[in-house]
């Protein structure tokens, strides 16, 4: 069972954006990032599939120099292989085109995959469309939201989260596959893990390399145009009296200025 888990590399999730947000622009200079959460939840299964049906696990990060760190952290939990996709024609893609490049090199590996996971979405920007649009690009199945996954000779059955409850479906290989919060438990990496990744080269393919022209590249379809922090709360209030003069004037405040009841 060969496993392609698709990494990104986010801004700390203890990072304050708010402080950095300035001219319409955020400033990320300075941060520190980190793997994406969920992403990291999806090297997990995948290795835990590994442990269970044999095969290997590959890990795909498309990004700047920075990303080959991130890649390194999932390579200690005990992935077997990581590639780094970076060329400046890639820098500010969209999410169709960040689909169509992990394609690309997806098709460029020795072997096919089996399974393709990623988390459902990336922390940084919250749209969860790249797995989408990989899928469609790939002719795959797409499942989201994974929670639970078993598989059954070429199908996969997966429980996925729905809204008010979870649902289960079955689904023919290959397939691509996103993971929710509560599919596992991720492992911390053994010392054994780090050592061995301070030795290991991650070969960083361009566009040449996965066979792509970045004229060929669907423009980013959506732009950002300001992003600005959300408006200061007013200062709380302190009702004093009798509690029933209080509990009157509340309801008061909540009916003709919040507007609420």
């Amino acid at each position: 069972m060969n496993t392609v888990v698709l990494i990104k590399q986010v801004p700390d999730t203890a990072t304050r954006i708010q402080d950095r947000t300035a001219k319409g622009r955020v400033d990320l200079s300075g941060v520190t990032w980190v793997v994406n959460p969920y992403d990291e939840y999806a090297v997990e299964e995948a290795l835990r599939i590994k442990a269970a049906h044999g095969g290997t696990v590959t890990l795909i990060a498309l990004g700047p120099e920075r990303v080959a760190s991130a890649l390194k952290d999932m390579l200690a939990l005990g992935a077997d292989e990581a590639v780094q996709i970076v060329d400046p024609a890639f820098d500010d893609l969209g999410a169709q085109g960040t689909a169509a490049v992990l394609a690309a090199a997806i098709g460029k590996l020795p072997a096919p995959p089996d399974m393709i996971w990623a988390g459902w979405k990336g922390v940084d920007d919250d749209q969860g469309l790249v797995p989408i649009y990989l899928a469609h690009a790939l002719g795959l199945p797409h499942v989201s939201f994974v929670v639970q996954v078993a598989i059954d000779g070429g199908r996969a059955i997966v429980q996925r989260e729905v809204e008010g409850g979870k649902e289960t479906v079955t689904t023919p290989l290959p397939a691509v596959f996103t993971a929710q919060k509560g599919l596992n438990e991720v492992r911390y990496a053994s010392l054994k893990g780090i050592m061995a990744v301070k030795r290991k080269e991650i070969p960083a393919w361009d566009a040449a390399a996965i066979g792509v022209d970045p004229a060929s590249i669907a423009p980013r379809a959506v732009e950002t145009t300001e992003i600005t922090p959300p408006p200061e709360r007013p200062s709380g209030r302190i009702l004093g009296g009798a509690p029933s003069d209080a509990a009157r004037e509340l309801v008061r405040l909540l009916h003709e200025e919040a507007k609420v009841i």
